[in-house]
């Protein structure tokens, strides 16, 4: 694999890893009105709710798998088995990474419903 290849991976990775670091338990919605003193309590309760949706999903997983056979395909069309292998890695991260990142959003639509269940007016 070429150093410009395994450089993207790398730093395509570090991206990723960095995003899903901010999950949904660091999220707060906005409220329209006062925060109540419950808001603090059910917030932590609504964060550990959506935490039950796991970054390492079924669908993260397939995509994952997706993405790596056809970057797999590109690559080797491109560049033989070292493109096919380069192809694999990056598509498979992409993929994954893609996915991963639409679980996050899930993870704070996840928040605003309990929110709202809880009886909190959340705009956002």
């Amino acid at each position: 694999m070429h150093s410009l290849s395994k450089m993207f991976v790398t730093l395509t990775t570090a991206a990723l890893l960095t995003g899903c670091g901010t999950t949904s338990s660091q999220y707060r919605p906005i409220v329209d009105g006062d925060i109540d003193s419950h808001y603090e309590v059910d917030l932590i309760a609504c964060s550990s709710l959506s935490e039950e949706r796991g970054f390492i999903n079924d669908d993260v997983k397939s995509e994952a798998l997706l993405g790596a056979a056809i970057g797999a395909v590109a690559g080797a069309v491109d560049d033989g088995s070292d493109g096919a292998v380069g192809g694999a890695i990056v598509g498979g991260v992409l993929g994954g990474g893609g996915r991963a990142w639409e679980t996050r959003e899930e993870r704070e639509q996840i928040v605003i419903e309990c929110m709202k269940q809880r009886g909190h007016r959340v705009v956002g």
